[in-house]
């Protein structure tokens, strides 16, 4: 079951963020290479890891939990 990002913790946030980054590094190496399939997925994974680092900020700077 996938969790929403407003039900994480800070930490949940940081290590998910640190995953999509080695995955957005894989998919730029393989649109480099020509093996990759859904070009799509290199923005979809852009836009999540916008979203965890507004999430992460939110909670640091006290606007959420």
């Amino acid at each position: 079951m996938k969790k929403s990002y407003k039900d994480m913790t800070k930490a949940e946030l940081v290590a998910q963020r640190d995953k999509l980054a080695k995955d957005l590094l894989n998919l730029r190496m393989e649109k480099v290479l020509g093996y990759l399939d859904n070009p799509i997925s290199v923005r979809t994974t852009r836009r999540n890891i916008a979203r965890l680092n507004t999430r992460i900020h939110a909670i640091e700077i006290g606007i959420d939990k």
